[in-house]
């Protein structure tokens, strides 16, 4: 009889998944269906103690001990959580005290407190089997401080002459003084270049990455970025380069984008989405003018990178903490406009527990996998329905309502639509599209289960405070013929069930006479 239910509901779970509406798309993967799940390694998971050296997890600006084997411990932990990719800070052997990767010493070692070559082949090579990429930061524009090269004569032309940077403005000063105080490299110099070019090419070929995050791109020559991009690509035609050039003016980042870089952090709209979602009450109307924007000026605005924080900002949940509100709910609602946006949704880890943390280093936090709460869930229902639907990663957005913190907007591909409401105000919500969907249908909510039937072209929708929904657009027969099948599967399992049982009655009566 348990053989029984246990077939029941496995059936049943079938019929689910089987609904139209959810069906994945069969196209080839593109870049815009990734998610990802940006990872400081010295920060996530320590798998082995053995290279820990002098890692001192009380100390903030100290080695804590992560490490490959512990990132590669964790792979399924992501996968499940519905990550497609994983960007890791510089992993590269670095100069003391740098546990972030960003003060590198050579660029062709792995650093010896996150562990070996092998080791790290290993990780891709998981990664790989679970059919997620692995994405590197790669520094070219400088290198740790106090390196070794400065005192090397043979390279006294590989650095630029010390000298802050004092006008950001101007862009001499941006490209050739030291950021940070860190030596910058001169990549103008032909032996400078083709020790970089020739660094990214190795790592691909050793190691058979996916793609570089490119680390301050504003402050490199744009020629050195176009050779940089046909360097790769020679090696990996998919590879995939994401750049940042942080400046909240977009027409800064568009001018890097005949360089073959192919998407960059869009640090305009993660100011927007950080104010509007940092606490309720906020309009959202700046975030879908950033989005037609974005249609205006990118070539593949779709392969933007789209993130609440990283690890050169606060934590997300500190702004909401800090606003004296609830950083799981406010999370939850960020959450929801970045996995149902255009965009490639970028997740800093310890964002699934609401990781709290001021700035740098409060922000790099060692990761707690002993937090409970219900937001890792929810992401996992996030990215199961943006794998699912593909108009939420290719789709046309059309914004269908917004006022008073209360948004809606549409996505479409082919025959499938997706309409997301969200609710970022601190009262219930009621409004009514018309005119604005396909006339006699339902809207089939994805999180919380709703159906909304049309009255005519009419659909009302109401939502509670801070709370979202995504609904699907489908047929009223498709609903039934769901419910239908549900049923006929259920009672056809009933009956089997009750023959089983008589059938098994009849066989032991039959025993008894026997004996």
């Amino acid at each position: 009889m348990k053989r029984i239910v246990s077939t029941a509901l496995f059936i049943v779970l079938l019929v689910i998944y089987a609904m139209p509406q959810l069906t994945a798309g069969t196209e080839e993967r593109q870049m815009q269906d990734e998610i990802i799940y940006s990872i400081m390694v010295d920060r996530f998971n320590n798998g082995d103690a053995n290279n820990d050296k002098d890692a001192d997890p009380n100390d903030p600006l100290a080695y804590h001990g992560g490490d490959f084997k512990g990132v590669t411990e964790k792979l399924d932990y992501l996968k499940d959580m519905g990550f497609t990719a994983i960007w890791l800070t510089p992993i590269f052997d670095n100069m003391e005290n740098g546990y972030h990767g960003y003060w590198i010493k050579d660029f062709y070692k792995t650093n010896e407190y996150f562990g070996t070559m092998e080791e790290f082949k290993t990780l891709v090579q998981e990664a790989h089997n679970r059919d997620m990429k692995v994405i590197l930061d790669f520094v070219v524009n400088h290198v740790g401080p106090n390196h070794e090269w400065l005192d090397d004569p043979s390279k006294e032309d590989w650095f630029h002459e010390k000298k802050p940077i004092t006008n950001w403005n101007n862009q001499d000063e941006v490209e050739n003084g030291w950021l940070y105080d860190l030596p910058d490299l001169n990549q103008d110099n032909p032996d400078t270049r083709k020790y970089l070019l020739d660094a990214a090419k190795w790592w691909i070929q050793e190691t058979d990455i996916d793609g570089y995050r490119l680390d301050t791109v504003k402050h490199v020559p744009k020629d050195f970025w176009i050779d940089f991009s046909a360097a790769v690509k020679s090696q990996k035609k998919s590879f995939y380069l994401l750049g940042e050039v942080w400046h909240n003016n977009p027409n800064v980042v568009t001018g890097y984008q005949d360089t073959g870089i192919d998407g960059f952090m869009d640090f305009s709209q993660n100011d927007s989405m950080r104010i509007a979602f940092e606490k309720s009450d906020q309009s959202l109307g700046w975030l879908f003018s950033n989005i037609n924007r974005n249609d205006k000026l990118f070539d593949h605005p779709a392969q933007l990178g789209q993130f609440l924080d990283n690890h050169d900002m606060s934590r997300f949940a500190n702004l909401a903490s800090n606003n004296g509100q609830d950083s799981i709910t406010r999370w939850k609602l960020g959450l929801s406009f970045l996995y149902t946006a255009p965009g490639i949704p970028i997740i800093y880890y310890g964002s699934e527990i609401a990781m709290p943390g001021g700035n740098d280093p409060d922000n790099r936090g060692f990761m707690n996998f002993n937090v409970k709460n219900d937001l890792a869930d929810y992401i996992t229902k996030l990215g199961a329905i943006r794998r699912d639907l593909p108009s939420l990663t290719r789709g046309d957005m059309e914004l269908l309502y917004e006022a008073e913190g209360m948004a809606v907007f549409k996505r479409t591909y082919q025959d499938e639509t997706v309409v997301v409401a969200i609710n970022n105000s601190s009262q219930r919500q009621e409004i009514v599209l018309g005119g604005k969907l396909e006339q006699d249908k339902v809207l089939r909510g994805l999180i919380d289960g709703e159906l909304i039937q049309s009255d005519g072209n009419k659909y009302s929708i109401t939502l509670e405070r801070e709370k979202s929904e995504i609904y699907t657009l489908t047929d009223k027969a498709g609903i039934n013929g769901f419910a239908i099948a549900v049923l006929t599967t259920m009672l056809a399992l009933l009956a089997t069930s009750a023959y089983l049982i008589r059938k098994g009655k009849r066989n032991r009566r039959s025993m008894e006479f026997d004996e």
